[in-house]
C-alpha cells in the first residue's frame, strides 16, 4: 500500500511539474521568424540597467536611421520589413503592422514578413487578424514552423480553441516531431500533457 501511495504521489509529482511548464509555455511564448537586430530578449537578461539603456538607445537610433532611409527610398520592401523589426524590438505593435504592410505592399507574399506580422496583430490586441496572418503565412510556405507555433498560441489563449490548437500543433508535430517551444520544451510533451492542463484551470 505504501508503495502504491508512493508511487501515485510520485505519477502527481510530475504531472504537477509537466502542469508548470506548459502553464509558462502556454502565457502567450511565441515565436518570431527573424534575428532580432537588438540580440533579442535573452541577450537581455543578466544585462545590468546601464547596458540595457544603452541597447534600447542603440535601438531607438536604428529606428530613426530607418525611418530617414524609407523617406529617401519608400520603395524598399527590405528598409520596410527592417523598421517593421525594429518597431517589433521596441515593442509598438501598431507601427510594426504599418511597416510591413507597406513592405509587403511592394513585395507581397514574404511569409516571414507575415508571420512577424501576425505576432504585432496579437501583440495589437487583434488575435483574428493575426490568425490570418499565419494562415497566409502557411498557404505560401505549408511547412512554416513558426506560424504552425504562433497560431496554435494564439488559438489557445487568445481565443479559447483548444482543439483547435491542439491540432496545428498536431500538424507541425508530423513536420517536425522534434519541435520544441522557445523556452526549450519538446512540443510534443506539451501537447500530451495539454488536456491534464485543460482540467486543472
Amino acid at each position: 500500500m505504501a508503495e502504491s501511495e508512493g508511487g501515485v504521489k510520485q505519477q502527481t509529482l510530475y504531472i504537477s511539474i509537466a502542469i508548470a511548464l506548459l502553464v509558462g509555455f502556454l502565457m502567450g511564448i511565441i515565436y518570431s521568424d527573424r534575428s532580432p537586430q537588438s540580440g533579442g530578449q535573452v541577450a537581455q537578461q543578466g544585462q545590468g540597467v546601464p547596458q540595457q539603456a544603452a541597447q534600447q538607445e542603440q535601438l531607438l537610433q536604428a529606428i530613426a536611421s530607418l525611418e530617414l532611409a524609407v523617406t529617401q527610398n519608400p520603395n524598399s520592401a527590405e528598409t520596410w520589413a527592417q523598421l517593421g523589426n525594429a518597431y517589433f524590438d521596441t515593442d509598438q505593435p501598431a507601427k510594426a503592422i504599418e511597416a510591413y504592410t507597406k513592405s509587403l505592399a511592394i513585395i507581397p507574399g514574404n511569409p516571414s514578413v507575415i508571420t512577424d506580422m501576425g505576432v504585432m496583430y496579437r501583440r495589437n490586441g487583434q488575435p483574428e487578424k493575426a490568425i490570418e496572418s499565419f494562415d497566409q503565412a502557411l498557404k505560401i510556405n505549408p511547412g512554416l514552423e513558426q506560424a504552425l507555433f504562433n497560431k496554435g498560441i494564439v488559438l489557445l489563449n487568445d481565443l479559447g480553441k483548444s482543439e483547435e490548437a491542439l491540432k496545428t500543433w498536431k500538424e507541425l508535430l508530423l513536420i517536425n516531431p522534434g519541435a520544441k517551444a522557445p523556452d526549450g520544451s519538446p512540443l510534443s510533451e506539451l501537447v500530451d500533457n495539454l488536456p491534464a492542463f485543460q482540467q486543472n484551470k
